[in-house]
């Protein structure tokens, strides 16, 4: 078994310098499976020219951030819809709602949105869910999808418990980052209320780096300090949340080969 990070941003425009180190110091660590978001249209030709590179390591999503919704959002998804065949593709995201600036979007993200939550539905693959002051709105569209239609992770998770009680009833797993090894977090006591059996580690990377590193790039090699801060949590051995997550993502993200 092995470490997987279910949501890290490797593209090499982050990483101009040092990509192939950065994706070996990865598999040094044992974290040899790491899923990359899309998140606009330039994102497709950026993720599948690395996976080409690592293709049993890298994994592809596809999708239109909600931050990145603009006039020609139309033509953007109609494109994004033909990448769903891409190498590696194994889940629609990220995706969702994002109101912490402005609502000016809102309405246009709601419409994104629901139409790939659509995609996700018909083509039975899971989603990367980024929702930020939009849980309302979120949870709104998606209650519109039949019970069992949809599964997922909601990525760099920002709500309350009454939203991860949500979450885990409905198929949807909590994605933990390096936030919660920042001082006076509040996601170590969600955590530990959610369980185990129902968060993934992620990263994030190039932001969010976990403390001792806050600050600086992340990286998917970070993943073991995120664990270590998992274990103490819930009182057990960091291989138990090595193991635990990892079975985690392969339930939820079937396309993704089990590397044993």
């Amino acid at each position: 078994m092995n470490y997987i990070d279910s949501h890290t941003h490797l593209y090499r425009e982050y990483y101009p310098d040092n990509f192939e180190e950065v994706i070996q110091r990865a598999i040094d660590a044992n974290v040899k499976q790491m899923l990359l978001p899309c998140v606009n249209r330039e994102t497709p030709d950026q993720i599948q020219e690395v996976v080409e590179l690592f293709p049993n390591n890298l994994y592809a999503m596809v999708g239109l951030h909600p931050s990145d919704v603009r006039e020609d959002y139309p033509e953007v998804l109609e494109y994004l819809h033909t990448r769903l065949n891409d190498r590696n593709v194994i889940a629609v995201g990220e995706i969702g709602l994002d109101f912490y600036y402005d609502r000016d979007t809102a309405e246009q993200q709601k419409e994104v949105f629901y139409k790939q939550l659509c995609w996700a539905r018909d083509l039975q693959l899971p989603l990367s869910l980024h929702i930020r002051s939009a849980y309302n709105e979120a949870l709104e569209i998606l209650q519109q999808f039949k019970p069992g239609e949809l599964s997922g992770v909601l990525h760099c998770f920002s709500g309350g418990i009454q939203e991860a009680k949500w979450a885990v009833a409905h198929n949807f797993a909590i994605g933990v980052g390096g936030i919660v090894t920042f001082k006076n977090s509040k996601l170590p006591q969600l955590v530990g209320e959610v369980g185990l059996g129902n968060i993934v580690l992620e990263t994030d990377a190039p932001y969010l780096a976990p403390t001792p590193h806050r600050g600086k790039p992340n990286e998917s090699s970070y993943i073991p300090i995120i664990a270590q801060k998992i274990a103490e949590i819930f009182q057990v051995s960091v291989r138990e949340v090595m193991e635990q997550t990892s079975r985690n993502v392969y339930r939820i993200f079937k396309k993704l080969p089990a590397n044993e």
